[in-house]
Order: structure tokens, then C-alpha cells, then sequence
């Protein structure tokens, strides 16, 4: 996958390309309307837009000539017909590939104003705050000239701020802000608290990094509880064991105790059973998530340390995951282990995955510059099409062969010296590197060959765009991790534009651009390549390897032996060979890997729904008072005569709510309990994900019921008065205070359970 021959990929588009046809059309006959647009006067534009019908040919190249005067009038910016062409396409519900600098953000503008002219409301969303609220501020006066209202939310918006954003034409914000709007709309306890709107349209910029780098990652929100964490004494033991006493899986996402560490534990514990029955389901869970935190979790790869906090980093963007956490105690293990005060613990009471949320939506759209890699993933699982957007100036970067070499020193050895070389001349670099202290160990060998570089990681995250975008500098030398500066383009010669300093960076060859190791799919690898030769400038790409990067170790487990061709430690093209193999192996693991998690998740998102509709239903009716009122008509007639009808039914509301939100977090904790074991099913020949769907389903059958029940045992029992109920004193506590966090591992994909089904493939 990845790797599609250009007849294959004529094979796959052949519709895409006759659609292509008749937008590229269509943008030739709107040359005919250029001379009525520009007679137009800035007043009437937003009168005229509105009576253009763009089912009709005729009126959407009038849209086009309107938005090619429109763009120059208000932003200086004169659309290119291959910005016209994608816009059309997102208008037809494509992803559409556009390389990096060809203007995405103006595209994507156009396409939102044709939606809202034609009656819908948008919702553009991308990677993070920053570029969320930089486009709809950038793009602003070209939706004013057309009367479309545009907004945008960040993580510090209220929630009367949300709601005015969302209630204009098109909302700008960054994928997990929707989400946790919608996940907090499920706590709601009155219809004038609801923050997101019933989705209409939305248009996902970087799509391939939200449709399919994070499609499976949790949005999760939890509420505080009295769980309890790892002990100190726990904690001890765990942060002394010795190599022998655990072991780490070979894909590095499970830990497990050996024999000999088990005994060291109970001993050292004060002679305990870890697996009786005192201790199997309380202390043998605590060390387990210790073992996790202190030897799987990673400072400055996983998370850092600022300000007195652990801080968790987005693995797909290189970015601080702000306001996340992770569940089941390992926060505050993590916290132990870095000798701060751990924080308290949470309960899941909602979730949802990128994917489902994105399914939410009738129509969806997007844009990136590495669409076409990802077009299996897009079909699949979104049933979106793709479109690959020519350059307006052909692509004249060159991309180097790749240089692989024995093993990690002799790599960063090759790097640095390649990196010296470069800088002497004064072409600028940017380096990618994996993670936080990759990036930093690179800048320190750096500095000893006396090359001074920027580093930007997940520390200095809130000067990325000011970082990346002197990138292009003459001299500049920029360490960067992975995704950081996506979006933000790097203009040659510097951020102020000084032609003299751009002519001299191009004559210099443009922006280098180092890979320091090749990445799980090579549509990231893309994506750094596509940070040079924007817009037609020279450019150069190059990247190294090593067969010790851990792409090459997780998924070439038997490769023979190689030996290096120099003294250098260089492999040769068998080498590139075998890192090619890993990735394409890696890419391969991931496609499965949606797939099966897909298939797990599909049936808890139909129960979400299925909880949603009846809560909204709660929320917007007197149908709980109704559904009391036949359960318990006694009570019913009781409080009746002494209770305003109104005040019963907020009552019989709350009550209701509180029992179904509670009824729905149980249900998930059950879920997660059955996810963490279901692959044992393989040992005696069954299907994992056939017995997952039957229990997970014969359990929320019964929930609704369960939920009523208790919901009637309370309107029978709690004090009802003319002032409403107080679950409060009828100790019903509801949290009061919640958090969003990720979760990254995936339970159907741990090498136990891939053990497991290769054991029973075995023995059928």
C-alpha cells in the first residue's frame, strides 16, 4: 500500500479523473463571467452570491469568477485555477491532494462559501488551536464580502463563546475541540446547555493526519472518583526492579513480571500472594500499571516534565496533548515515578473515536498534501474519493536515495557530517526526528561539530509557528520533531519576504530537508519531503536510516545478517531495501490494525447513538416524568397535588439523566474490562470479535431497563418538594470535575493476543 504505479492508480480513479474533467471545465467557462465580477460592486456581492443556484452549471462559474475577484479584492490573493479545481472537488465531497504551498487554506474557504451558499452550515476542522484560529482570521473578510458568518474556537473558549461560534456559517476548530463538545453535550442537564450543533458538513484540513493517524485514538472524557492509585510501597518496588525481573514484548507496548520478579514483588511486599484472592484485582493491577509507567512510558518521548507536570505529547503531531491524561491510574504512576504529587484519579464517562465522530457528518470533505497514500484508508472506512490536484509550478525538488547504514551511531555519525557540510554553505536545513529526545541528542552532537541549531519539540511547542517559519533563512539550521510546523509554510529567505534574501537561498539550492529515520507509513515521510520545493522553488530531501530504528527492528524480526559495503557503516542499496520492506510490512499492520478496530468499535458507536437519542429525547421532553408517571403512579399522584407540574418534570429529568449517565459509564468500564481479555476467546477456538459483539450487546440490552428501574426507585424514595430534588442528599453524586485524555493502546492488537491466534492457527 502507499506505492500505487501510475496505471494502477488510473485503473482506481477513473471516475475521479472524468470528474476532474468536468471541474477543469467548468473553471474554463468561468473565465467567460471574470468582466461581470470585477463590475460588481463590493456591496452587491453578498446579495448577488445569495441568488445563485449552485446545482446549476451556469451559476457555479459565476461563483468561480466571484471568488477570483473576491480573493483579490480581500485578500490580495488572486486564486489559482488548481486552488479553484480542489475547491470544486471538496465541493463534491472529495480529499483532494494538494502539495504543500499551493494554498490549501484559500481552497478550503472557497469550498466552505459554496456550502454555505447553498444553504448548509460548515465545520472546518484541523490538527490544533493555532491554525484553526490563524485561517478563519486569515480568511475572514473573503466570507464577509460573501455575507457567510465565520467563527472560531480554541481550548480556552466558554461555553457561551461556543455557541456563538457554532452558530455561524462556518466554524473553525481543531478536531478534539469538536469533539469534546459533543462528548460534554452528553452531560448536559438542560437543553440551553447544548454547545454542538447537529452536524451538517465538515471540511478536514491535514486529513490524512485526522482521518487516519488519529481515526482510532479516544476522545475521552472522565470525571473525578475515589479510585484508587499505586501506593508509594508499590511504586518502590517497581522503580527497583532489575532487567530479570520483567519483560517487554517484542513491539514494545506490553510488561509483564517473570517468575522471579513476582517473587521479589511478594517478598518484598511482606510475603503476599500477588495472585490470591486478596490481592489479584487490587495490588497485582497496581504493579502492573507501575510496571507500565516506569518501563514502557518514556520522558521526552511520551511525555515531558513542565512546570511541576507530566504533560502527555500527541505521538502523531510531536505537539503537547493539552488538558489529556491518561486512564486506569497510570497519570498518577507517572507522577510517582517522576517524584511529583500524583493527581486523582478518573472514571470514563463518555468516549468517542476521531472516526466516529467524523462518521457524524452527512458530508464530508478534505484537503492535505498526501492524499493518495492514504486513498485505501479513505475508501474503506469513510467511503470518501480522492483527487490529486496538480502543482501550479512543477515540483523541481530533488529527493536524494536514501542512506542507510549498520546501526544508529554510524547514522547520527553520517548525519551530523552531512548536516556540517550543508550548513557551510549556507543552505538552510530542517532535520526531522521522531520524538523529543531524538531531537535534542541530535542538537547536542550538533553543537559539538560546532553547529549551532533551533530545536522545536513539544517543549517549546508555543513558538512553533515563529520557528518554522525562519526555517528557509540562509544559514538556518532547524531540529524539529515529527509534524511540528504542519501547516505553517516556510518561506525562502525568512519570514519578512526580502526577495534579496529568497534569490539568494534559491541560488543556494532552497531548503534541505534531513530525515533522520524513515516512519511507519511513507505518507509521513511525504510530509516532510513536501516542506521543500513549495510553489515551484529548488529543494532537496534526503534521509538516513540505520537497521537499529526501531521500524526496522519491530518489523524485520528474522532479516539476515548484513554487512556494510564501507568502513562508514553505509549498507548500500540492499540496505534501502530492507528499510523499504519494514515500511511497507508497518503499513501493512496499520491497515489491519483500522480494520480490526474498527470492527470492534462499530457496535459501541451504534449504542453511543442509541444513548444519545434517548438522552436528548430526556433533555428536550417531559418524557421522563411520563415514563415515572406509568412506572410509579402512586408516587406520581402523591406529589402531584402538592408539586408544580414544572418543577416535576425538571425533576423527573435530572433524575432520569443522572441514572442513564451513570447506567452508560458503567457500561463502558464493562466494555473496557471485556476489550482487555476478549483475545483469551481464540484459545478455545472462538472469535474474539464475534463473542465481543454478543456480550457487549446482551449487556446494553438490558441497560435502558436497569437505568429506569433505578430511576423509579428514586422517585419513589427522594425528596420531591415545591423547590425540585437535591440528588445530592440522596446521594447521588455527580462529578464535579472533568478532563479530556487519549488512550493509545489498542487491546485487540497486543502481541499476547497476536500469540495467541498464531497459536490456534496452529493447531486447526
Amino acid at each position: 500500500m502507499g506505492r500505487l504505479t501510475n496505471a494502477m492508480w488510473r485503473m482506481l480513479g477513473a471516475q475521479t479523473s472524468r470528474n476532474q474533467s468536468q471541474s477543469l471545465s467548468m473553471i474554463a467557462d468561468s473565465a467567460a463571467h471574470d468582466e461581470w465580477a470585477k463590475e460588481l460592486e463590493s456591496s452587491a456581492f453578498a446579495d448577488t452570491a445569495s441568488e445563485l443556484d449552485m446545482s446549476r452549471s451556469v451559476d457555479r462559474a459565476k461563483f468561480l469568477a466571484m471568488v477570483r475577484e473576491g480573493g483579490t479584492r480581500t485578500l490580495d490573493m488572486t486564486p489559482f485555477d488548481v486552488q479553484l479545481q480542489g475547491a470544486l472537488r471538496m465541493l463534491e465531497g472529495d480529499v483532494v491532494e494538494m502539495a504543500t504551498g499551493e494554498g490549501k487554506t484559500l481552497a478550503g474557504a472557497i469550498a466552505a462559501i459554496g456550502y454555505a451558499l447553498d444553504g448548509h452550515q460548515i465545520h472546518v476542522v484541523s490538527v490544533n488551536d493555532y491554525l484553526a484560529a490563524r485561517d478563519a482570521a486569515w480568511m475572514k473578510p473573503l466570507y464577509e464580502l460573501f455575507g457567510v458568518s465565520v467563527a472560531s474556537i480554541d481550548e480556552h473558549s466558554t461555553r457561551g463563546e461556543r455557541q456563538e461560534a457554532y452558530d455561524a456559517d462556518v466554524t473553525y476548530a481543531s478536531v478534539n475541540e469538536v469533539g469534546f463538545d459533543v462528548l460534554r453535550d452528553h452531560l448536559a442537564l438542560r437543553e440551553d446547555e447544548l454547545v454542538a450543533p447537529e452536524p451538517d458538513v465538515v471540511i478536514v484540513d491535514e486529513a490524512d493526519s485526522v482521518l487516519v493517524d488519529e481515526a482510532l485514538v479516544p476522545l475521552i472524557l472522565a470525571g473525578s472518583t475515589d479510585a484508587e492509585t499505586p501506593n508509594s510501597a508499590i511504586h518502590e518496588v517497581v522503580a527497583h526492579l532489575k532487567t530479570k525481573h520483567y519483560e517487554i514484548d517484542q513491539d514494545g507496548k506490553n510488561v509483564a513480571l517473570t517468575e522471579e520478579g513476582a517473587r521479589f514483588v511478594e517478598t518484598t511486599l511482606g510475603g503476599i500472594d500477588l495472585y490470591s484472592e486478596d490481592h489479584v484485582s487490587t495490588t497485582l493491577v497496581h504493579v502492573n500499571v507501575a510496571l507500565y509507567a516506569y518501563y514502557l512510558l518514556e520522558r521526552d518521548v511520551d511525555y515531558i516534565v513542565r512546570d511541576d507536570a507530566v504533560h502527555l505529547i500527541n505521538a502523531a503531531r510531536g505537539r503537547v496533548a493539552r488538558l489529556q491524561r491518561w486512564p486506569d491510574g497510570v497519570q498518577a504512576a507517572v507522577e510517582y515515578k517522576e517524584g511529583l504529587t500524583p493527581t486523582q484519579a478518573g472514571e470514563v464517562i463518555d468516549t468517542i473515536t476521531v472516526q466516529a465522530l467524523i462518521g457524524r457528518y452527512p458530508r464530508v470533505a478534505g484537503m492535505t498534501g498526501t492524499a493518495i497514500t492514504a486513498g485505501e484508508q479513505f475508501r474503506q472506512f469513510y467511503d470518501l474519493g480522492v483527487s490529486q490536484i496538480p502543482s501550479n509550478a512543477p515540483n523541481i525538488r530533488e529527493d536524494e536515495p536514501d542512506r542507510v547504514y549498520d546501526n544508529k551511531a554510524h547514522k547520527v555519525e553520517a548525519v551530523v557530517d552531512f548536516v556540517a557540510e550543508i550548513h557551510e554553505t549556507g543552505q538552510p536545513i530542517l532535520i526531522g526526528t521522531h520524538d523529543v529526545a531524538q531531537s535534542e541528542e541530535l542538537a547536542y552532537f550538533l553543537e559539538r561539530a560546532d553547529v549551532p541549531a533551533v530545536v522545536l519539540n513539544a517543549k517549546n511547542d508555543a513558538e512553533e509557528a515563529r520557528i518554522i517559519a525562519e526555517a528557509g533563512r540562509k544559514g538556518a539550521v532547524t531540529v524539529s520533531t515529527q509534524m511540528a510546523g504542519r501547516g505553517t509554510d516556510i518561506r525562502l529567505g525568512g519570514s519578512d519576504g526580502d526577495a534579496e534574501a529568497r534569490d539568494e537561498v534559491v541560488e543556494l539550492g532552497g531548503l534541505c530537508v534531513v530525515g533522520t529515520g524513515r516512519y511507519d507509513t511513507e505518507r509521513l515521510d511525504n510530509q516532510l519531503r513536501g516542506r521543500a520545493g513549495r510553489q515551484g522553488d529548488p529543494g532537496r530531501s534526503v534521509f538516513f536510516s540505520s537497521l537499529e530504528d526501531p521500524l526496522v527492528v519491530k518489523n524485520l524480526t528474522h532479516q539476515r545478517e548484513q554487512q556494510p559495503v564501507s568502513s562508514d557503516g553505509s549498507m548500500g542499496p540492499k540496505g534501502a531495501e530492507s528499510v523499504a520492506s519494514a515500511q511497507r510490512i508497518a503499513e501493512g499492520a496499520m491497515l489491519q490494525l483500522h480494520s480490526d478496530t474498527w470492527a470492534y468499535n462499530k457496535q459501541i458507536n451504534e449504542q453511543r447513538n442509541a444513548i444519545v437519542r434517548r438522552r436528548m429525547t430526556v433533555l428536550t421532553t417531559e418524557q421522563a416524568l411520563d415514563d415515572l408517571a406509568e412506572s410509579a403512579p402512586e408516587r406520581y399522584e402523591e406529589l402531584s397535588g402538592d408539586v408544580d407540574r414544572e418543577v416535576l418534570v425538571e425533576a423527573a429529568r435530572q433524575i432520569v439523566l443522572y441514572h442513564l449517565d451513570r447506567a452508560w459509564a458503567d457500561h463502558l468500564a464493562y466494555v473496557a474490562d471485556v476489550q482487555a481479555s476478549i483475545h483469551l476467546r481464540a484459545l478455545g477456538a472462538q472469535s474474539p470479535l464475534e463473542e465481543f459483539h454478543k456480550l457487549i450487546f446482551a449487556e446494553f440490552t438490558q441497560l435502558v431497563d436497569e437505568a429506569m428501574d433505578a430511576a423509579r426507585e428514586t422517585f419513589t424514595a427522594a425528596t420531591i418538594t415545591a423547590d425540585g430534588v437535591d440528588l445530592g442528599l440522596e446521594g447521588l453524586h455527580r462529578s464535579t470535575m472533568t478532563w479530556t485524555y487519549l488512550v493509545h493502546e489498542n487491546h485487540f492488537a497486543s502481541a499476547g493476543a497476536q500469540a495467541i491466534q498464531g497459536i490456534v492457527g496452529i493447531f486447526r
